[in-house]
């Protein structure tokens, strides 16, 4: 298989703007998929198997909706602390949480992306990262939920927004953290026929529904 774009089974603003960076057309497919976490599974197996079904609900999508063939493209993130998955804060007590578990120590941020073909099935890969917190005090945390970027992002906190001011170390991949490892990602495209560096206007939003 050969084409132009690849279908992105994600609302992520993040994602989008990655997927922009690196030059590859894209059309964003809705999708909707159960991403609770099962008892006693691991972090690695949970993004791989969200993202997995990400792009594979995505392709259904696609050929339900008659779209026109193309690879489709899932991700999902997982912030590890204290052998705990943290996920999106329910509200400011649990964005201090969060921010208590991850201020003056390292964490974890496993993203995996899939890619799911009519022809190729799905293939994934994991991205595995280290950030490093300073010290972020009750206060400090109570302003960032008020600034309100760490609403809706895994492990309460966006790396590349203000959350960056509490970066002090980052062993890894920066885009991973984001939600989208551009190295893994740029690999599997290439390995299906999507090029990278291409014109990225126009991208056209569709629903899967």
């Amino acid at each position: 298989m050969s084409t132009d774009f690849v279908y992105l089974a994600s609302a992520s603003p993040r994602r989008r703007q990655l997927l922009s960076q690196i030059g590859v057309p894209f059309q964003i497919l809705s999708v909707d998929v159960d991403e609770s976490i099962a008892a006693e599974e691991s972090a690695e197996h949970y993004v791989l198997r969200v993202a997995e079904a990400k792009a594979i609900a995505g392709l259904a999508c696609r050929v339900a909706g008659r779209r026109p063939q193309a690879p489709v493209l899932g991700a999902d993130t997982a912030v590890v602390a204290a052998g705990a998955i943290l996920g999106k804060p329910a509200d400011c007590a649990d964005e201090e949480r969060m921010l208590g578990l991850l201020s003056a120590s390292t964490h974890e941020v496993l993203t995996a992306v899939a890619l799911a073909t009519d022809d190729d099935g799905v293939q994934s890969r994991l991205s595995r990262s280290e950030v490093t917190f300073r010290e972020i005090t009750r206060a400090e945390a109570r302003d960032y939920w008020n600034a309100g970027e760490c609403r809706d992002k895994a492990g309460g906190y966006a790396i590349q927004g203000y959350g960056a001011v509490f970066v002090s170390a980052l062993r890894g991949s920066y885009s991973g953290v984001m939600g989208l490892p551009l190295f893994e990602t740029a690999q599997m495209l290439r390995s299906v026929g999507v090029p990278c560096w291409r014109e990225t206007k126009g991208i056209v939003a569709i629903d899967g529904h």
